[in-house]
């Protein structure tokens, strides 16, 4: 089967985004049922057999390294939680398909003004570089910029400071030269 075009790809590429655009809401983690024994003797939950106090539901998620967020739910809550995470797995599996359509839309496009040979089969391809124009209605803090460096993939050395000639409407960088 043929690779689809450079068109085809970008048209597959606007479809995605029009799908990313309809998830609407979504959250990240998971919604649990428990069920506990309260520890009291003569409770119905001390029986043997009985399934303790219950059901609590708890929406539970990931918070960081090693840690975790969560908080009980109302019983009106539970249903609109467990959508909005299942929205969350839609909008992930549709991000990582526009992540990998862009990939191919990238190898696809040719290089701007160059007549570089294609890499062989096999080898690495060692050419980078990397031009970010900023948008002038963004201003462009420190912060902002190493957030976009580092979801970039960053440059493994210190990013020039704003006073250092960064500017609203400037280039960012290029990962090849210093």
């Amino acid at each position: 089967m043929a690779e689809p075009s450079l068109p085809e790809l970008e048209a597959q590429r606007d479809r995605l985004y029009a799908q990313l655009s309809m998830v609407g809401d979504f959250r990240r983690g998971s919604v649990s049922e428990n069920w506990r024994k309260c520890g009291k003797p003569n409770c119905a939950c001390a029986a043997p057999g009985h399934p303790g106090h219950g059901p609590r539901f708890l929406w539970t998620r990931s918070a960081g390294r090693r840690k975790t967020a969560g908080r009980q739910l109302a019983a009106a809550e539970v249903g609109k939680v467990r959508e909005e995470v299942a929205r969350h797995a839609e909008f992930t599996a549709i991000a990582e398909r526009i992540v990998e359509v862009n990939e191919m839309i990238c190898e696809a496009r040719p290089p701007a003004g160059t007549d570089a040979p294609p890499v062989p089969e096999g080898e690495k391809d060692i050419r980078c570089s990397l031009v970010v124009k900023w948008p002038a209605d963004i201003p462009a803090s420190g912060f902002a910029v190493r957030l976009l460096v580092a979801w970039l993939g960053g440059w493994g050395r210190r990013l020039p400071r704003r006073s250092a000639g960064l500017s609203a409407g400037s280039a960012i960088g290029s990962r090849g030269g210093g």
